[in-house]
């Protein structure tokens, strides 16, 4: 039976209403959808229709089913996709299972810090190997175990950040993750054991402060006045990869170095090799007069609150009386969070740290 004109014009429009509405076309329009092109293929007499309907009505239906056609494609693309992202969600929570039974029964702040969302960083940061994860957590708890980064106090590092040579920014990137804020042309200090302490202290704050569902931050280095007679020592920036790398996996999203001037390349020459694949590509030279560079800067942040010594509209004024005040009452928001005494004592420069109860030993040693 053939379809005459006004159904024609009635399943035209059923076909607008369907191209209007969202491309990403649910099951039950998908089988609309179908229906309607079984009909209209078996059923539409062209020559009976042609010399009765206005060309544009062809035009018309010409791009309905045209439509339609690619809406059908891209739910079965997303559906596809989601199918696979599935399968992935479940292998991974998989992996996480079985690292949990590889690492055995943890106690007191090793099992606070082992969160599913750790291990699942620790998994990723070595392609989702198990027994390489395993290894790479069972240094990191060795580590934390005698370094005790969690009972740093900002009275202890405040020295390091007298000229604001690093620390937590005010602001976010357009992911809500915190950034942290290099200079190293600021440096102030000498002892390299004291500025990897002061490192610390500020990955541990911006950690401490991560919105809910975000684990990673991102950096920014400032390169104004940088020079060879000023630059960080090859070993000092050894350390600091190797503690961001190895105990600190994959809280790097990105780090935008911001003007480098050209003799750094000397020095980056030697720094890269220290960095794996996975931290070489979050690396990210920006230069102003280069537009790819700096668009690719702005994609994460907002203009309006980036410091202008980054190309941004706001200014960059550090406060380290301000700064210092805030870094206390966060103090105290560890020592809750990590259940140390509810005492204080006063510091070297006038604001209170947490004192810290004793780091119980741990008493399931990790499997290697």
């Amino acid at each position: 039976m053939n379809c005459g004109f006004g159904e024609f014009v009635c399943l035209l429009n059923e076909m607008k209403q369907i191209n209007q509405e969202d491309i990403a076309v649910p099951s039950f329009k998908l089988s609309i959808a179908k229906d309607l092109t079984a009909k209209f293929f078996n059923s539409l007499n062209f020559d009976q229709l042609k010399c009765r309907m206005p060309f544009h009505y062809f035009h018309e239906v010409a791009l309905s089913w045209q439509t339609v056609a690619m809406a059908i494609a891209m739910f079965r693309r997303r559906s596809n996709s989601h199918q696979g992202r599935e399968s992935d969600e479940v292998q991974h929570e998989s992996k996480v299972n079985e690292f949990k039974a590889t690492i055995g029964p943890l106690s007191d702040r090793s099992l606070q810090y082992c969160t599913d969302a750790c291990l699942k960083r620790y998994l990723e940061a070595r392609n989702w190997n198990v027994d390489k994860s395993t290894k790479m957590l069972e240094e990191t708890l060795k580590w934390r175990s005698t370094y005790k980064p969690e009972e740093i106090r900002w009275n202890e590092v405040a020295v390091e950040g007298e000229t604001g040579k690093a620390f937590v920014a005010n602001f976010r990137d357009r992911n809500g993750r915190p950034v942290l804020i290099l200079r190293p042309a600021l440096q102030n200090t000498t002892c390299i054991d004291d500025q990897m302490r002061h490192l610390v202290y500020l990955l541990e704050n911006a950690i401490l402060n991560l919105p809910e569902g975000q684990e990673q931050m991102s950096w920014l280095i400032d390169f104004t006045g940088w020079s060879l007679s000023n630059s960080v020592p090859v070993k000092a920036a050894r350390d600091t990869i190797n503690i961001l790398q190895n105990h600190y996996p994959e809280r790097l999203a990105i780090a935008f170095l911001y003007s480098p001037p050209r003799i750094f390349e000397g020095f980056w020459k030697i720094v890269k090799y220290f960095l794996d694949q996975k931290t070489f590509q979050k690396v990210k030279f920006v230069y102003p007069k280069n537009k790819d560079s700096v668009e690719l800067m702005r994609s994460y942040f907002d203009v309006d609150n980036l410091p202008g010594e980054f190309g941004g509209k706001a200014t960059l004024n550090y406060d380290h009386e301000e700064f210092s005040r805030l870094m206390a009452e966060d103090d105290v928001k560890a020592a809750k969070l990590w259940g140390f005494d509810d005492k204080h004592h006063s510091g070297a420069n006038g604001y209170s740290g947490a004192e810290v109860a004793a780091e119980p030993e741990v008493l399931a040693a990790v499997a290697s």
